[in-house]
């Protein structure tokens, strides 16, 4: 634990030097943006970021491969999630624990499908149509270190095709994770979407990963079948609010008045905009029925609008397992428009051996 102390500190003493050269837009900066969509329906509900718990779930070591452990072991798990304009994205995974080995592997694919396009010229007739898809395909590796530290990576071959534009490019996630589980604590630090493009886009230069540094602690409570986990995303920058000019400041959490800007509110702006909140509720016996509720304030600030309420930045889930199949429900509040629904089924192959 110590040993995480102290690399925590350095982590955030790093980030606060170099956050300053570091672009302050989080989002329209880099490429392969779909890596960062929820793999599971459960990830969706609970803020679309979980990395601080490990259990049998094996779509969470898509976002921290140190949540790794023998019980993801046969586990095999489908997602697929309902996107406005038709667009659609999905994840599928396979947890694998050989035989002797202390190692825990995943594999998954990752897709993104942005539908069909009409292709005209310039003066604007149609000359037929095209497509636009992303795919990743991952494996990953999770080891103990002790019987409460472990470490993991991820590694993606990622494949963007848009219309007749290609790139190609490897990416990774490295973590390390340490839980009590006497005390139902556990806390993560994560560095995700490491790497580059192997190939760019014709015409187009380098473009930069959704490199993020994370951290996150999570605590079951003793005497309340309840989960709750506090996760700070860009530790690697600090400023990370987009200042738009033509948007009135309103309260910080419920968007209803006109404030005045001042400097410690936008300091307080910024802060929380770094925080995911979630709680998961486990009832019953086995706990096979999950309530689950996220919030993110950079995903409010960011598609709320001001002249109209909104649950922006709220998600919400339910998850509940009948017989063999665990099923899994989330939803993500966009903006007033409308936001994403996704579901989830997942099994134990070994269950089916043993029946």
């Amino acid at each position: 634990m110590k040993q995480i102390i102290q690399f925590t500190a350095v982590l955030w003493l790093t980030s606060l030097g170099c956050g300053q050269f570091l672009w302050s837009q989080v989002g329209g900066g880099y490429t392969y943006a779909f890596l960062n969509l929820s793999p599971s329906a459960r990830v969706a509900a609970l803020g679309a970021s979980h990395i601080a718990v490990a259990d049998d779930d094996v779509a969470l070591a898509a976002l921290n491969p140190a949540l790794l452990n023998p019980s993801m072991g046969g586990q095999l798990s489908f997602s697929h999630s309902f996107h406005l304009a038709g667009l659609s994205h999905g994840y599928a995974a396979l947890g694998l624990q050989p035989d002797r080995w202390k190692t825990s592997l995943h594999a998954s694919i990752q897709y993104v499908d942005y539908g069909d396009f009409t292709r005209t010229n310039e003066l604007g007739e149609e000359e037929g149509g095209f497509a636009a898809n992303e795919y990743a395909l991952l494996v990953g590796a999770g080891r103990p270190i002790n019987e409460r530290l472990r470490v993991g990576g991820n590694a993606r071959f990622v494949l963007s095709q848009l219309e007749s534009y290609q790139s190609l490019g490897m990416v990774g996630d490295l973590g390390i994770f340490y839980a009590d589980t006497a005390k139902g604590f556990s806390a993560t630090i994560l560095m995700r979407n490491v790497g580059g493009q192997l190939t760019t886009y014709e015409g187009s230069s380098r473009e930069p990963l959704p490199f993020e540094m994370q951290a996150a602690l999570a605590k079951r409570l003793r005497y309340l079948p309840l989960r709750f986990s506090v996760i700070y995303r860009y530790l690697d920058r600090w400023n990370i609010r987009y200042d738009d000019p033509n948007k009135e400041v309103t309260n910080l959490f419920l968007n209803d008045e006109p404030v005045d800007v001042s400097r410690a509110s936008i300091w307080f702006d910024n802060l929380f905009r770094h925080f995911v909140f979630n709680a998961e509720l486990l009832l019953g016996a086995r706990e096979n029925f999950r309530l689950r509720a996220g919030y993110s304030h950079l995903l409010r600030q960011e598609l709320s609008e001001a002249d109209y309420r909104s649950f922006a930045g709220f998600t919400l889930g339910v998850g509940f397992k009948i017989k063999k199949f665990r099923l899994d429900y989330g939803r993500t509040n966009f903006h007033i428009g409308g936001g994403v629904n996704q579901l989830t089924i997942s099994t134990q192959l070994r269950e089916f051996v043993k029946s």
